[in-house]
């Protein structure tokens, strides 16, 4: 299966804003090969330099989200945390001078083009190839890279987008960039965290589907269908070869009935997972008279339609990166909406 994502587009200078809007931003290309949305899965997306932009340089393999299988998603994490919109990554000095040659050109012979874009697009090569810089820094090739500015393009109408507005600068290798959001293992591992790709959050019930007034219903998930989910963050580029793990463990399953009239098992409605790594217990012959350690017990019927019940699983978030580095990113929940029909239990009057 193949997929076709958003690319990471490298962010212009600031007077290059009106200029590269003439510029076409090829897509990212992605192999697919998904099983059932598990750690075992394997996804590699990368950016590429095609065309006349440089775009992101991460990769991403492991279970993300650039395939899919039906009812599955991404993290929402927990608080007002998010990831970067926006990074910087290291460009070679014969990568970043190809870009600004291009970019000049494609300005300045485009059709119709207005002026101030054309005058925009030669103070930036004159500022890079005659002014601050010279020719690129083409002779200190080996001491150091360019950082640019690359934008999350599925978020760049985001405010957090437009953080990275550093001009395109240079910084000799081993030492750090003077910015927020310059990559390193940790911003991997949070850009990691955004491409999770969870499995469906179908809890199995007893009775399925439909049931009874007053009845309690068990609910459960077993180990099988949710175990840990990871994608690796790569970023070869420049003097920068690293990379980072981020893993999602399930740690607990939250039902939400659909209607006040209900009640869950246990009242929080919050059921802890097991030892073995499932949730809840499955229903058995003989356990009719006892109380579901994860469940529900709804008050009324849901008439001639339904209701609307609510699993969501809430995933534990760590991660593991280049020179032993690594921690805890905010938890994150995912989940979906079940049908279920509740009846009256019939009586027969003689």
């Amino acid at each position: 299966m193949h997929t076709v994502t958003p690319a990471r587009r490298w962010l212009p200078a600031a007077g290059l804003a009106i200029a590269c809007t003439t510029l076409i931003v090829p897509p990212v290309h992605a192999d697919v090969s998904l099983g059932d949305g598990n750690e075992g899965a394997q996804v590699e997306q990368e950016g590429s330099n095609r065309g006349k932009t440089l775009e992101s340089r991460i990769t991403f393999r492991g279970s993300t989200n650039g395939g899919s299988s039906p009812g599955s998603g991404s993290l929402a994490p927990v608080g007002d945390w998010t990831p970067p919109a926006c990074w910087y990554e290291p460009r070679s000095a014969e990568e970043f001078s190809n870009y600004i040659e291009n970019m000049y050109e494609t300005t300045v012979n485009t059709p119709g083009q207005h002026s101030y874009a054309k005058t925009s697009a030669g103070k930036t090569r004159e500022k890079y190839k005659d002014g601050k810089y010279k020719n690129y820094n083409l002779d200190q090739k080996d001491e150091g890279n360019w950082w640019v500015a690359v934008r999350d393009e599925d978020r760049w109408m985001e405010p957090e987008a437009q953080v990275c507005d550093e001009d395109p600068f240079w910084a000799e290798n081993g030492a750090a960039p003077p910015v927020e959001n310059a990559v390193t293992p940790e911003v991997l591992a949070e850009l990691a965290y955004n491409r999770i790709q969870l499995p469906a959050t179908e809890v199995d019930l007893a009775p399925a589907e439909t049931t009874k007034v007053n009845l309690p219903t068990w609910a459960w998930l077993d180990e099988a269908k949710f175990d840990k989910v990871s994608v690796t963050a790569s970023l070869d580029a420049g003097a920068v070869n690293i990379q980072a793990t981020t893993t999602a463990t399930p740690v607990s399953l939250k039902l939400e009935p659909g209607t006040e009239d209900a009640e869950t098992y246990p009242a929080s409605g919050e059921c802890a997972i097991n030892d073995d790594g499932s949730i809840g217990e499955p229903y058995s012959q003989g356990k009719a008279d006892q109380t579901p350690p994860c469940g529900i017990k709804y008050l009324r019927s849901s008439g001639d339609g339904s209701f609307e019940l609510q699993a969501t699983v809430t995933w534990k978030i760590a991660w593991t990166g280049t020179g032993g580095a690594g921690g805890d990113l905010p938890d994150g929940t995912f989940g979906n909406d079940q049908t279920v029909i509740v009846q009256e239990i019939q009586s027969v009057n003689r």
